[in-house]
């Protein structure tokens, strides 16, 4: 009875977010984007036309023809890169209270081998919410425990995680933390101490263990191999042909995990990175590339000065490090230009502010040559806006995804129509 209870409520359930989010597919086809401006990086914004055909920027020009292209006057507004969040939970989760819809957190501590990518589900009503506000790419990141799986990259719009997939993977590492977890944790000084050079331990042991793996792996002995799925994972971390996702905050853990990392050899990404301001140097010195946030966040600290996260970002930038912005979100990755606003407000600037959200982001996953601007055989990820997209009054008119014309709707803009005039 309680079986058939539950499997009504999910039915109920899916039919109720199906009939209450009917969005319109998107377009494929060659379209022109005419009397606009593009936003460049390096030069302002310019006057320009840009031509979309076949998934990609085919031109960025002034007075650009073409006899077969649908045109869209975008005169007064505009031409944006498309925004890459880089930390979410995006297509892992739906519903935070009902454990049987989040998918992004593993039973286990060490599963590397668990793909982010597989578990994406292409119509979470989360997708259309969140990219209808200029976010076309995220990186949806597994959860849990010291080594939770494997994050993916993905773009907002598609039938199937691999039609989503942006080209970049990469084993996520929550490194252990010293100190106590929270208010709530009464442990002494002492035990604080054990429990930290136990999870080293274990760390190592594993590392060790991938090294090993990896290195018979590649010998000519590879096929006297019992294949590790665990171990496997690890290898394009190990071999330095891909980045280890490091998630470290604290001001202590972030030199240890520079210090692990420099002992292992290790091409590394840190995550989070909340104190990194403290300790900027260090940082600066091993130039490790950074992804941080939420910016839209209280300080780490009691003792912190209030704007201590919104000012976080900036400080690192103008240390000289590459710096990406997360908003660690499932539901609300919309918010990415406003965590970013708040960073360009406390120090950043709105130039480097919004290529920690384009560009930046696309260097670090090494993706820079097809993301993170408008420029012809660039993937065509773009929106186009009448504002400032910090600014929360400003309007998406268009949005482009691979190519395609995504309409700008969601579960969210039918029941502002639907209750507009009750």
């Amino acid at each position: 009875m309680k079986l058939l209870t539950i499997n009504f409520i999910l039915c109920f359930a899916f039919f109720s977010i199906s009939n209450a989010q009917q969005i319109t597919k998107a377009t494929t086809g060659i379209f022109l984007l005419k009397n606009g401006k593009v936003y460049t990086h390096d030069n302002g914004v310019i006057k320009a036309d840009v031509l979309l055909q076949d998934g990609e920027i085919k031109e960025v020009a002034e007075m650009i023809e073409h006899p077969g292209a649908k045109k869209f006057d975008c005169k007064g507004m505009t031409i944006y890169p498309g925004m890459i969040d880089s930390g979410t939970k995006i297509g892992l989760g739906e519903v935070g209270a009902v454990s049987l819809t989040q998918d992004h957190n593993e039973i286990g501590e060490f599963t590397p081998h668990m793909e982010a990518l597989t578990a994406v589900n292409p119509n979470s009503v989360n997708i259309p919410v969140n990219r209808v506000n200029g976010i076309t790419t995220a990186l949806t990141v597994p959860s849990g425990g010291r080594f939770p799986g494997t994050a993916a990259l993905i773009n907002l719009n598609g039938y199937t995680p691999e039609e989503m997939y942006a080209n970049f993977k990469g084993v996520v590492f929550n490194f252990p933390s010293s100190g106590k977890r929270g208010r709530w944790d009464r442990r002494s000084d002492e035990k604080i101490k054990k429990d930290e050079e136990k999870a080293r331990k274990k760390i190592n042991d594993f590392w060790e263990k991938a090294k090993l793996y990896a290195k018979i792996h590649s010998s000519a002995k590879r096929s006297d191999l019992d294949y590790n799925p665990q171990l496997h994972a690890l290898m394009p971390a190990v071999n330095k042909t891909a980045p280890l996702l490091i998630e470290v905050n604290k001001k202590s853990d972030i030199l240890s995990a520079i210090k692990w990392v420099n002992k292992n050899d290790i091409k590394a990404i840190f995550t989070g990175v909340s104190e990194g301001y403290l300790v900027t140097d260090s940082l600066v010195k091993y130039n490790i590339p950074i992804i941080t946030g939420p910016i839209l966040n209280n300080p780490s600290r009691a003792s912190d000065h209030y704007n201590t996260a919104y000012s976080n970002a900036g400080k690192m930038q103008k240390a000289g490090l590459i710096v990406a912005i997360r908003t660690n979100e499932t539901e609300n990755v919309r918010n990415l230009p406003y965590n970013a606003g708040f960073a360009a407000a406390y120090g950043m600037g709105t130039e480097e502010a919004f290529k920690a959200v384009t560009i930046n982001p696309a260097k670090i996953f090494g993706i820079s040559d097809k993301y993170g601007s408008i420029e012809r055989g660039k993937v065509a990820n773009i929106f186009v806006a009448d504002g400032d997209p910090f600014e929360t009054k400003t309007k998406i008119k268009f949005l482009f995804i691979n190519g395609y014309n995504v309409p700008l709707e969601s579960r969210h803009t039918y029941l502002y129509d639907e209750f507009l005039e009750r």
